[in-house]
C-alpha cells in the first residue's frame, strides 16, 4: 500500500471488543492509527507492535477537554484524520422504572454526548480537508429495540437520528457518514460493558427479565466474529459509495427486516385516518 493510500483512523474505546479488533485490523491493513481508552496502558502491546503506525491517548468522551487533545494529538502525530469511530460506549439493562437517574443521565453522556463530542471536534478539521468518514457504532437496539434497553436504546436511537441528519449535512462537503448496526457478538459487552439497573421489580420478570436472561445465556457463545466485523468496516470505509446504515450479524438482519415488515403493515392499517388528517386546501393540492 502506498502512503498515499494510507488512512489515519482515530477509534474511541479501543482497549477491548469492537474497538480492540477494529484497532487491530486498522494497523494489519497499513493505515495509521490513534486508538484511545481511559487506561491507555492497556493498548502496549498493540502499540509496541506497530511504533511508527500507532500512537495511544487516553479519552474519556465525556470529557470535552481530553476530546479535543485526542484530535490535537491525531492531527500531530499524522497531520490529518481520515475515519473517525464513535465506538466508546456501554450498556444499561433494566426497566425504565428500575434504573437509576444516575445510571440514565450517564449512559446517555457516554453512548450519546460523547459521540456528539467527538464527532464536533472532527468536523473542521474534515471539512478542510473535504474528506473523512465518520463510524458511528450503534446496536440493532438503535433501530428495534428490547425491552429491558430503553435507555441504551434509547440513547442509540437518538445517536442515529443525529448521524441520519448529518449525513446529509456533510454529504456535500466530501465526509461520509455510517451508523454500525450489530447484533450480538462475542464482545464483553454482556460482561464488563453492560450495567445493571440498580433495583428489580418483580412485574418486569416476565419482560425484562426473561431478556436478562436471553443475555446471559448466550453470554460466551455469541454468533458475531468481532474480526469479521472489523474487516467488513475496513471494506465500508475503502468503498465509493458506502452505507448509511450497516447492519452486522444474521441476529440483527433479522430483526431489522421484522421490524420494516411491522412497520409496513402498521402503515397501511391507519393510513386513511393518519393521512386524512390535512387541511383540505392541503390535501386538493397534494
Amino acid at each position: 500500500m502506498s502512503n498515499n493510500n494510507k488512512k489515519v483512523w482515530l477509534i474511541t474505546g479501543s482497549s477491548t471488543g469492537f474497538g480492540r479488533s477494529l484497532a487491530e485490523a486498522v494497523l494489519a491493513h497499513g493505515d495509521s492509527l490513534v486508538a484511545t481508552a481511559r487506561k491507555p496502558e492497556q493498548l502496549n502491546e498493540l502499540i509496541n507492535k506497530y511504533p511508527e503506525s500507532a500512537k495511544a491517548v487516553r479519552l474519556d468522551v465525556t470529557n470535552q477537554l481530553e476530546v479535543k487533545a485526542a484530535v490535537d494529538d491525531t492531527l500531530e502525530a499524522f497531520g490529518r484524520i481520515d475515519v473517525l469511530v464513535n465506538n466508546a460506549g456501554y450498556g444499561l439493562i433494566g426497566a425504565l422504572e428500575e434504573v437509576s437517574d444516575e445510571q440514565i443521565r450517564r449512559n446517555f453522556e457516554t453512548n450519546l454526548f460523547g459521540a456528539i463530542n467527538t464527532i464536533r471536534a472532527v468536523l473542521p478539521i474534515m471539512r478542510q480537508q473535504k474528506s473523512g468518514h465518520i463510524l458511528n457504532m450503534s446496536a440493532i437496539a438503535g433501530f428495534s429495540n428490547e425491552l429491558g434497553f430503553s435507555i441504551y436504546g434509547g440513547a442509540k436511537f437518538a445517536l442515529e437520528g443525529v448521524s441520519e441528519a448529518v449525513y446529509g449535512e456533510v454529504a456535500p462537503l466530501g465526509i461520509k457518514v455510517t451508523i454500525v448496526e450489530p447484533g450480538p457478538f462475542r464482545t464483553d459487552f454482556i460482561g464488563r460493558s453492560l450495567d445493571r439497573a440498580e433495583t428489580s421489580i418483580d412485574d418486569y420478570q416476565k419482560t425484562v427479565g426473561k431478556f436478562l436472561q436471553f443475555l446471559d445465556k448466550i453470554e460466551g457463545s455469541q454468533p458475531g466474529d468481532p474480526d469479521k466485523a472489523a474487516q467488513a468496516l475496513i471494506q465500508v470505509v475503502n468503498s465509493k459509495n458506502p452505507p448509511l446504515r450497516l447492519v452486522l450479524g444474521k441476529y440483527a438482519y433479522n430483526k431489522f427486516r421484522k421490524k420494516i415488515k411491522s412497520l409496513t403493515a402498521e402503515l397501511d392499517v391507519w393510513e386513511q385516518i393518519a393521512a386524512n388528517t390535512d387541511f383540505e386546501t392541503a390535501k386538493a393540492n397534494s
